[in-house]
């Protein structure tokens, strides 16, 4: 060893202070042993660390702990990166993936926030986005077949915030069929209800702000791929460039909050089953959106994609329309009324009126995100206070 800095010298001796739970690596950059060291790392000849924007010991530890839940019992091995948040995870991949020219082909029942990004940010850069309804699998194929510059395609299943459900091994299988990658959202699922890497996907990304991370005090992302050259040399490098990197202290976060993955997810999944089911029978509701529901049309697909379980997202739509959407946030008060979701307290968002407030009107009604309608997080509290604050919320 030929370390000289007094930052070392003064490091404990790990043999007798081997941490119980991963430490958060607080610094900005790393020493080398020698100068020779230090090239071998930039070169990726050998690896290490050099500085916390291209990679970080905290931070490259949660990432492969996420790889390996979305690979478990696969029989793969996936590469992961992380990022500052679920959007710039999604905006990393794409950069990272795609280049002036190139087209995505996509659903228009996104998340508010990516459609903005497709069709502003990316759009800017020359990369142009294609929607249409992915559960229409002949017009899928037609698109496809119709444009070669189509090179990747992008969805969610269970979709933000009508939940609706495509089917995904189709949707790879063609994708790849043409010569484009296939990439999802699987925020809203974890790997514990489903993993789509089973389903022939290319690219898997989260927003680790929610329910990986599950108690609402982390802001995080990540992208996981199979392709370990196209994640070093176009994901991570343009998270290096562009600097959306994961900070130590989110992604420390984000790795406590998944020691309780497993209990908390299979709690959210109890409660919305029973919810859905209570607002199902409600005279002020509409309509129910929740996959576990024997009436939810894509019900068959989602047990055949999800065996770990529905969730703990859904969304009802009230009779009284936007008036009685506005009422019902003016009135919760067990709930929580915030714009994210996978926390472990139940939260409530009214889309017309925040997350999908700049979709044009037109747009959200096509893809079923109605004036009335009222997307939930269920969180691990009692079902009973739950359900009383919808109740009286309602009235």
């Amino acid at each position: 060893m030929k370390i000289d800095s007094l930052t070392a010298r003064e490091m404990p001796d790990n043999r007798t202070t081997a941490p119980h739970i991963l430490p958060i690596y607080a610094t900005s950059s790393f020493v080398f042993e020698d100068i020779d060291q230090g090239i071998d790392i930039f070169k990726n000849i050998e690896s290490g660390h050099a500085y916390s924007r291209y990679a970080n010991p905290t931070v490259d530890t949660v990432a492969a702990k996420i790889a390996a839940l979305e690979t478990f019992g696969l029989g793969i091995e996936a590469t992961a990166v992380m990022t500052s948040s679920g959007m710039s995870a999604i905006a990393t991949l794409l950069m990272g993936v795609l280049k002036s020219g190139d087209k995505v082909l996509s659903q228009g029942n996104l998340y508010g926030g990516t459609t903005e990004l497709l069709k502003g940010i990316l759009g800017q850069m020359g990369v142009e986005t294609v929607f249409t309804d992915l559960r229409d699998l002949p017009t899928v194929e037609a698109i496809f077949r119709g444009d070669s510059a189509i090179k990747m395609l992008y969805c969610e299943t269970p979709a933000n915030p009508t939940l609706a459900c495509v089917d995904i091994a189709a949707l790879s299988a063609m994708a790849h069929q043409y010569g484009a990658y296939c990439a999802i959202d699987n925020t809203f699922c974890t790997p514990l209800l489903q993993q789509p890497f089973a389903f022939g996907v290319d690219f898997i990304v989260h927003s680790t702000t929610k329910f990986l991370n599950g108690h609402g005090n982390s802001t995080a992302g990540i992208v996981v791929g199979l392709d370990h050259k196209i994640m070093r040399e176009g994901v991570w490098r343009a998270m290096k460039l562009v600097g959306t990197n994961c900070s130590p202290f989110e992604a420390w976060l984000t790795y406590n909050g998944l020691k309780t993955l497993a209990l908390r997810m299979e709690r959210h999944c109890q409660n919305a089953q029973q919810l859905a089911d209570f607002l199902e029978k409600h005279p002020a509701v509409e309509k129910v959106n929740y996959p576990g529901l024997d009436t939810h049309p894509d019900h068959s697909l989602a047990k055949r994609q999800m065996p770990g379980g529905f969730g703990g997202m859904l969304s009802f739509e009230l009779k009284g329309g936007y008036d009685a959407g506005i009422a019902c946030m003016n009135r919760i008060q067990f709930c929580t009324l915030a714009p994210t979701l996978g926390d472990v307290d139940t939260l409530i968002l009214h889309p017309a009126s925040s997350s999908h407030l700049a979709v044009p009107k037109e747009a959200r009604l096509q893809n079923g995100i109605t004036d009335g309608l009222i997307r939930i997080s269920v969180g691990i509290e009692n079902i009973a206070d739950i359900k009383a604050d919808l109740v009286q919320a309602m009235l």
